[in-house]
């Protein structure tokens, strides 16, 4: 058949708790997942062996070997579906690259879905979603897309009710962070002492419910960020000044080191972002509005 393209958007949390440390190296997490329109494209086409091009911002900076998430996806379904063909997959890049909006976690999803249509293997969301988790805690979550309680290390998901459209402002870095290092960094914060389960707090879904962004963005919190400004202090910077030009809440978004800025309206959003712009506290600025589907396939 011909090609297939997947289109498959960003994740900003708006609540990242992150719990004590488990057996298998992760965190116990609670977090409140969020899509953004901001995408990513992944096609993929008849071929013999799964491989994989980079194109769009960033793409020196993305593997493509079998470390890339999208080609262990593709390989992961074929295994699973016992297909023996291949596909090559291109990956058109417009979420930030290592910036804590799940980037490879969403183009693993986009391959998930587009190889199952390329190849007919006709699974479910249910099926992909469980593949899905065997690759990264994200995964899952990009494939349903719109706003999901996190559970477990965010690969149990609950959907979240959401009364309207939130507006952001997305102040992208020049470099990204690596999650590792962020954890790292906030396990040597956090010493030997006690770490509470991780819980979200009800007024973060009741703010959701009612589409109130002035209340919501009262209550975003994420417990990486300090992680994340002690490795790239120039964060500081950026949160204090989209907060000064009036935004109504500022979070790092995941692991770093993209700053997310709730704001009022569309209006706002242009106002804050070219305040953003001329001071200069950022690689790039990027307005978005949430939440929107997970990955789909386009026409």
């Amino acid at each position: 058949m011909p090609s297939v393209t997947v289109r498959v958007p960003a994740k900003v949390n708006l609540v990242l708790s992150v719990g004590p440390r488990r057996p298998d190296g992760f965190h116990e997490l609670a977090t409140v997942f969020h899509t953004v329109s901001l995408f990513d494209e992944v096609v993929a086409s008849p071929a013999e062996e799964v491989s994989v091009t980079i194109e769009g911002a960033q793409a020196d900076s993305v593997p493509v070997d079998e470390s890339n998430l999208a080609v262990q996806a593709a390989r992961t379904l074929a295994a699973y579906a016992g297909v023996t063909t291949g596909a090559r997959l291109l990956v058109r890049k417009g979420i930030p690259v290592a910036g804590g909006m799940a980037g490879g976690s969403a183009d693993a999803a986009a391959a998930l879905v587009a190889c199952d249509a390329l190849w007919g293997t006709g699974l479910g969301r249910a099926e992909l979603s469980i593949l899905g988790t065997r690759l990264g805690s994200d995964v899952s979550f990009g494939l349903v897309g719109g706003t999901a309680l996190g559970t477990g290390r965010g690969e149990r998901l609950t959907p979240a009710m959401v009364g309207g459209t939130f507006h952001w402002v997305l102040a992208i870095a020049e470099s990204g962070l690596s999650t590792p290092e962020v954890y790292a960094e906030l396990d040597r914060q956090r010493g030997k002492r006690a770490v509470a389960a991780p819980t979200v707090a009800p007024e973060v879904l009741a703010a959701l419910r009612a589409g109130d962004a002035e209340a919501l963005g009262a209550v975003l919190d994420n417990d990486l960020q300090p992680a994340a400004c002690t490795l790239a202090p120039e964060l500081e910077a950026t949160l204090e000044t989209g907060l000064g030009l009036g935004a109504l809440g500022a979070v790092v978004s995941g692991s770093g080191p993209t700053c997310a800025f709730l704001v009022r309206d569309p209006e706002q959003a242009l106002d804050v972002a070219m305040g953003l712009a001329a001071a200069e506290v950022s690689a790039d600025v990027q307005r978005a509005s949430g939440p929107v589907p997970g990955a789909r396939v386009v026409t």
